[in-house]
C-alpha cells in the first residue's frame, strides 16, 4: 500500500474513497464527506476545548453505568462505507455491534458538534444533512460563545425536527439517550458572571 505523507499530494477538487483515506499519513486532520475532503485546521480554540471537556465529563458521569459509550475526536465515524468518514467533537454509541478497531461503522445515537466560526458552515450545513441522511437519531450543535444549544431529533420520516434553543439557565435533555440531562450553567459558567465596573470595583 502506498501512503500519502503530504496533503499537497492530493487534489482537493477531486473525490476520494474511504480506501484512499486509509492511506493518508499526513499531520493535518481531515474529514471525508461524500468523497470531498474537508480540512479540520486550524486547531480548536481554548473555548472550544473547554466546552468539549466539560460536556465529556458531564456526559461520561451520566453514562458510566449504561451500555452507551462516549467518544471524543479524533474518532472515525464511517457513515457511508465507500466515501464518508467524519470525526465529530463528541459522539455516543449505544450499539456495540457498530464499534470496531477503526472506530464506529454506522450512525451513532447522538452526535455533538461545538460550533466555532471556522467550522460553522460545515457543521450547520454539510454535516446537518449528512447526519440526517445517515439517520443519526439526535444531533446537538453547541454554541459556546453565545451560550445555547440546538437539538435536532430524527422523526419517523427520517427528517430532523429542530427544538427551540436551550440557554445557559436551562437544562438540556436528550430525546434519544435515557437519563441524559445536563445543566447548561455547568457547561457555560463564564456567561453567568456579572460584569464588574472597572472604575468602582463593584458589580454592575
Amino acid at each position: 500500500m502506498k501512503y500519502i505523507t503530504d496533503i499537497n499530494q492530493l487534489d482537493l477538487n477531486r473525490r476520494y474513497t474511504y480506501g484512499d483515506y486509509l492511506t493518508w499519513r499526513f499531520k493535518e486532520r481531515v474529514e471525508l464527506i461524500m468523497g470531498k475532503i474537508f480540512k479540520m485546521t486550524p486547531a480548536p480554540s481554548r473555548l472550544h476545548q473547554e466546552t468539549v471537556g466539560k460536556l465529556h465529563l458531564a456526559i461520561g458521569n451520566i453514562l458510566k453505568n449504561s451500555n452507551c459509550n462516549i467518544y471524543l475526536a479524533p474518532f472515525d465515524v464511517r457513515l457511508r462505507e465507500d466515501d464518508t468518514v467524519v470525526q465529530p467533537d463528541i459522539c455516543i454509541v449505544c450499539d456495540e455491534s457498530k464499534l470496531d478497531r477503526k472506530g464506529c461503522n454506522g450512525a451513532p445515537d447522538l452526535i455533538i458538534e461545538i460550533i466555532s466560526p471556522s467550522t460553522a458552515s460545515k457543521d450547520l450545513r454539510e454535516k446537518y444533512y449528512l447526519y440526517e441522511m445517515a439517520r443519526v437519531k439526535e444531533y446537538w450543535t453547541v454554541h459556546p460563545a453565545e451560550g445555547f444549544v440546538y437539538i435536532y431529533v430524527l422523526n419517523k420520516n427520517g427528517v430532523y425536527e429542530p427544538y427551540r434553543p436551550y440557554t445557559v439557565h436551562e437544562k438540556v435533555i436528550s430525546n434519544s439517550i435515557p437519563g441524559l440531562e445536563i445543566e447548561l450553567n455547568e457547561i457555560f459558567p463564564s456567561l453567568l458572571k456579572e460584569p464588574v465596573d472597572p472604575y468602582e470595583g463593584k458589580r454592575l
